[in-house]
Formats: structure tokens, C-alpha cells, sequence
């Protein structure tokens, strides 16, 4: 990326489980500039942590503005995983940090299904699965939002990369046990992985990390699947999953686009052909399209956006909010 002359830009931020991705471009010329930074932003007693997201976002930003040359800031959008449910300290506290450390007088915040949702379609009507070790589906008419599961590994996620996972290594302590519905292949598989499988749970439950380490089994339920029968019955029940959880929030006039996005779906053809089919059944009237882009592309469509005028995307409280600051 090269740098641009004097003038107004934007700062899009990507905040999730791997950490930060921060970009700086124009209205003109989109990104120019992008940084990262591997550490993830502290969640505490009041959710996600405002001072600990600044102290990791102003290095970042320092590093943009020096290669992008002299900017002004007009504009920011942020996308962060857990807004919705642990945002309420970011929503008070980070517009008036940001403009105070930056000048900037637009700021947008909003939950990473909805940058999601915007890097996949961009401002149209429509559905988007977005998958990784969770699952959620988020929808909107262009008049409001709606979202389905989302819930977390131990009440939902249906569908996920960790209850693909998990679902694996069930099948294999069914066939080790000599229960009905086990898999000999995915028994093999999970040794291979994680050792003698009896002893799985003493190594599983301590975890704090156990949603990743169940997704973290996905891939070789994928790769059993095309061989074995109960791992592909696996992908397919996740498929009806996330197709159950689209059609709660896809708008049910017109021809909505529906689209997926995340890792998850880096599985590739044994996962992609059941959803495909799935969401055909359930979605008739959508149309199923590609992902334009992922969760930064959107924070880069929100914030290209919120330089110019106001945003055409409905706000929710949770999950998309705009601050404007008097003053430059």
C-alpha cells in the first residue's frame, strides 16, 4: 500500500479473538495503510476493556498515519466481537477516547456479525452465516437488524466449529465404547490427535480454551467425511443448523442475498455442498452469493461510508451506533 497526499481519512478497526487489524485510506483511494497487532483486547468485570483496546489501537494507529503520509481523521469504524453482549464500557467510554486522542468527529461502533454481515454484502438486504468456532446468522431489511444463535459452545454455537467438534469426538468415545452411531474412522483420527482417547476428558475439561480445542477437531471430521458415513451426517446436521438460524433473520420479501464467511467454511466442499442444499431448501426465495469480503472489508464500508454521510444500514443499540463529536 502507498501513501496518499495531505488530506481526510478513515480508520477502520477489526477487534476479535486473534487481536487487532487496523487500516487507514481515503474516500478516493480506500485503504492505504494496514497494521495488525496478534494480541487480543482484555475483557474484564465490565466486558470489553476501553483503556486496554486504546493502548493496543494507538501504536497501530501511529504506525498507519506515518506510512500513509499527512491525514487528517474524520471518520472511524470499529468492529469488535462481543459488543453486543460485552460492549456496554466500550460504547461509553471509547467515542470520546477516540476523539479525543485523535480529533476524529464520526465514530461508528458495531458488533463483528455486523461488519461480518457488511464485508459479505455491503449495504443490501439479505442474510449472512458467519462461522468460526462459533456460529451466528444476522439479517436485516435495511429497517432493522435480527440475529440467531450466537450463544456460546455450551448453550448454542449450533453448527460451529466447536460443535462440529465436539459432535467428532462423540462419535468417537461411541465407538470406543461400542455404542450405536460411532465412528471407527473418527475414533482413529482423534488418537491420532489428542492421544489414547480414554483419557480425553482429563485432558479436555481443565481447558479454559476448550471451544478451540473442540474446533480445532473439525477439520478432520471434514476430511473423514467423504469416507464415513456418520462424519458426513455430522456436516450435514451442522448444515441444517445454519441454515435453521438463517432463515430466522432473512428478510422474507423480494429476493435477499444470503452468503457465508468466516474459517469455518474453510472446510471447504464437505461442508459447503450440504449448506448449499440446506439453505436451498429453507431459503427458496434468497439468492445465494459469494462473500465480498470479510469482517475489516466491512469496518472499511462502514467507515468509507460514515466519511461521506450518514450510514444507509439501520442502527441497533447492541450492535451498530454512531457518535458524532462537535469540533475537528
Amino acid at each position: 500500500m502507498t501513501g496518499v497526499s495531505e488530506g481526510s481519512a478513515f480508520l477502520a478497526v477489526d477487534s476479535g479473538g486473534s487481536g487487532l487489524r487496523a487500516v487507514v485510506g481515503t474516500t478516493e483511494r480506500g485503504p492505504v495503510a494496514r497494521r495488525e497487532s496478534a494480541e487480543p483486547v482484555r475483557t474484564g468485570d465490565r466486558g470489553i476493556d476501553p483503556g486496554h483496546f486504546m493502548a493496543h489501537l494507538m501504536p497501530l494507529v501511529r504506525a498507519l498515519t506515518a506510512e500513509a503520509g499527512p491525514v487528517r481523521l474524520t471518520a472511524v469504524a470499529v468492529g469488535a466481537a462481543g459488543l453486543a453482549s460485552l460492549g456496554d464500557a466500550l460504547r461509553a467510554e471509547l467515542p470520546g477516547a477516540l476523539a479525543r486522542e485523535l480529533g476524529v468527529r464520526r465514530i461508528a461502533l458495531a458488533a463483528d456479525a455486523v461488519t461480518a454481515y457488511v464485508g459479505a454484502l455491503g449495504s443490501r438486504p439479505g442474510a449472512v452465516i458467519a462461522g468460526g468456532t462459533g456460529l451466528i446468522a444476522i439479517g436485516t431489511d435495511l429497517t432493522g437488524w435480527r440475529r440467531a444463535d450466537g450463544w456460546g459452545h455450551l448453550l448454542g454455537d449450533c453448527g460451529g466449529g466447536a460443535w462440529i467438534g465436539r459432535a467428532g469426538l462423540e462419535a468417537a468415545l461411541r465407538a470406543h465404547d461400542g455404542r450405536e452411531g460411532g465412528s471407527a474412522r473418527l475414533l482413529t483420527s482423534a488418537e491420532e490427535v489428542f492421544g489414547p482417547i480414554a483419557g480425553l476428558p482429563g485432558r479436555l475439561y481443565p481447558r479454559p480454551d476448550r471451544p478451540a480445542v473442540l474446533a480445532s477437531f473439525a477439520p478432520h471430521v471434514a476430511a473423514c467425511a467423504d469416507k464415513d458415513p456418520v462424519a458426513a451426517d455430522i456436516l450435514r446436521g451442522a448444515a441444517r443448523h445454519m441454515a435453521d438460524s438463517a432463515a430466522a433473520v432473512c428478510p422474507s420479501a423480494g429476493e435477499p442475498r444470503v452468503a457465508v464467511t468466516g474459517g469455518l467454511f474453510k472446510l471447504g466442499d464437505p461442508l459447503l455442498g450440504p449448506v448449499d442444499e440446506e439453505l436451498a431448501k429453507r431459503l427458496p426465495h434468497a439468492r445465494r452469493v459469494r462473500a465480498e469480503g470479510d469482517p475489516l472489508h466491512g469496518s472499511v464500508r462502514l467507515a468509507t461510508e460514515l466519511s461521506t454521510g450518514p450510514l444507509t444500514l439501520p442502527g441497533h443499540e447492541a450492535m451498530l451506533s454512531v457518535t458524532t463529536h462537535s469540533g475537528e
